[in-house]
């Protein structure tokens, strides 16, 4: 079968229109309903602390929007982080001595992040295209191994950067161009290259392919293996990517760290509209859902409605409503 007929999965194009417009709507009325709630929400300083915050999740979600799409799940990218932060972090100290401070020590520290994450990422693809192992078992697995080995390496306290090396480190988080932080820049950067590579690559297209039906996907020549291993890749990569732009903004990593990024992530996929059994990806609307989750935490805040320790509940709640309203539009179909 040619790449034409693998285009997209039937059905995808006949979405109802109000699923496509419904994050969106929904983000309108929160910008709407925080500015009405708290006349700070809408000034410069809060938006930049929304959108810089939502940047790590981000980055992530359109890892996470690859691996749903093709019919897989990654629990464990938050303890993944946190690993990452501390791996990066005790390599910049050790490194420390003989490179001194400067901007190499943070470029090769930067390069170790990426490299971990391609590494974790690659370790959790190939178990679940190699080994056979069900991604929810896998990523279970890895998540409670991630979080365990920084827990260790921390001694159950934390790792902290080096003073200098982190005045050094700062401006990556809390300086930008234009007046836009650098997490904002490079969460854009990286939802544009998303929706590019969804929308109009071949890698896209399989990825729906293979999330739609496997087994069609594979008599159709396509590498369904290799395909799926590049999406556990490249989300371990954007978590080395989050993790750079992460830790400059505390310094120091530990058990806690990342905690629960793996339950933002997964929502903000599902919100925006990629179907949870996978066949369908949309990275804009991950996008729309990242800002989504973030509105919704910033209001809560500001107008001091519930306690903060509830966010995760909250959270659970939008993620079982979002697929309860996906499973009622597909038996509508």
């Amino acid at each position: 079968m040619s790449d034409t007929a693998l285009s997209r999965p039937a059905g995808a194009s006949r979405l109802p229109a109000l699923s496509a417009l419904g994050p969106l709507l929904a983000l309108i009325l929160l910008v709407i309903l925080g500015a009405v709630l708290n006349d700070n929400f809408l000034s410069a300083g809060n938006i930049t602390n929304v959108l810089a915050r939502s940047a790590f999740i981000g980055m992530i979600a359109v890892g996470m929007t690859f691996v749903i799409t093709s019919g897989g799940l990654d629990l464990s990218v938050g303890s993944m982080a946190a690993f990452i932060a501390g791996v990066m972090i005790l390599a910049m100290n050790a490194l420390l001595p003989s490179m001194g401070v400067g901007v190499p020590l943070i470029l090769v520290g930067m390069a170790i992040a990426l490299a971990v994450g391609l590494l974790a990422g690659l370790a959790n693809g190939l178990l679940v295209t190699r080994a056979g192992i069900e991604p929810f078992i896998v990523t279970l697995g890895t998540m409670g191994i991630f979080r365990s080995l920084v827990t260790w390496l921390a001694d159950g306290g934390t790792i902290s950067l080096d003073f200098a090396v982190r005045q050094l480190y700062r401006p990556v988080y809390y300086s930008g161009l234009f007046g836009i932080a650098w997490p904002i820049l490079v969460f854009a950067a990286v939802a544009v290259a998303g929706q590019v590579a969804m929308r109009h690559t071949r890698f896209g297209r399989y990825c729906e392919a293979i999330g739609s039906n496997d087994k069609v996907a594979r008599y159709s020549a396509v590498g369904v293996e290799g395909v799926r291993l590049m999406t556990y890749v490249l989300l371990g990569l954007l978590v080395g990517l989050a993790t750079i732009m992460y830790v400059p903004r505390l310094g120091s990593a530990s058990g806690s760290t990342g905690m629960l990024w793996e339950l933002e992530a997964i929502a903000a996929v599902i919100i925006g509209g990629t179907a949870l059994k996978g066949g369908h990806g949309r990275v804009w609307g991950t996008v729309v859902g990242v800002l989504i989750l973030s509105l919704i935490d910033n209001i809560l805040n500001l107008a001091d409605l519930v306690s903060p320790y509830l966010n995760g509940a909250i959270q659970g709640v939008i993620i079982v409503l979002a697929v309860v309203l996906q499973r009622g539009k597909s038996s509508s179909a």
